[in-house]
């Protein structure tokens, strides 16, 4: 799996979510609302999920393997602070 696009496509700054990102896997794939959200004791990603009909959400997509999500949530980590070294403004 290769990321070949991550953008920040929005920031927030008044609750635990942090950024709203859509990434690109191999040029082929796009994965939108995908989170960035502030935990009790770091940032971690949460991936795109819906409220089954029992109220449960559940993953859209997600990694299957720990190395891929690891891949995964530290490239959009990178990219979100690299996002707010640009725009200091928006953190």
């Amino acid at each position: 799996m290769k990321i070949t696009d991550i953008r920040i496509r929005k920031t927030y700054t008044e609750n635990r979510l942090r950024a709203l990102v859509s990434i690109t896997v191999d040029q082929d794939l796009a994965v939108h609302d995908i989170k960035v959200i502030q935990g009790p004791e770091r940032l971690f990603v949460a991936m795109p999920s819906r409220k089954d009909e029992n109220g449960t959400f559940r993953d859209i997509a997600h990694p299957i393997t720990p190395e891929a999500r690891t891949v995964l949530e530290n490239a959009i980590l990178e990219a979100y602070n690299q996002h707010l070294e640009s725009h200091p403004q928006e953190g």
